[in-house]
């Protein structure tokens, strides 16, 4: 049998968009409060029986959510060049956690974003 462990954290922030060439409303500028979800994952625990400490990828997240808390995405890199659309967005946040986080041991397994309380995006690379 082979096991894994899973930790899962949540943070927030708010930001603003406009999806350029949308056929739409959501082509307009208009905010969110967005929710992420991190999911770590690891098949050991290390010597303090941990796949990491929960603040470790909570300040990771925060860290990552800081840089677009409270901006119009669209002027920010890299939202300045690609759509700022929900995949985008959780496609940035899982790049950024990875190169923040993954180790010999445990690895960013998913980034979950929640444009509203119905509707989100769960981004994951397989390996």
């Amino acid at each position: 049998m082979t096991t894994k462990y899973t930790l899962k954290v949540v943070t927030d922030f708010a930001a603003a968009h406009s999806l350029r060439d949308y056929p739409g409303d959501c082509q307009r500028l208009h905010g969110h409060n967005w929710k992420v979800e991190v999911e770590v994952t690891a098949d050991r625990l290390d010597e303090l029986g941990m796949v990491l400490d929960f603040k470790t990828i909570r300040q990771a997240a925060r860290k990552v959510g800081d840089e677009l808390d409270h901006h119009y995405l669209n002027e920010i890199p890299p939202f300045d060049r690609i759509n700022p659309t929900a995949e985008n967005i959780a496609a940035h946040f899982f790049q950024r956690l990875t190169e923040q986080l993954n180790d010999a041991r445990a690895r960013v397994h998913a980034v979950t974003l929640w444009a509203t309380e119905r509707a989100c995006v769960r981004y994951t690379a397989e390996s």
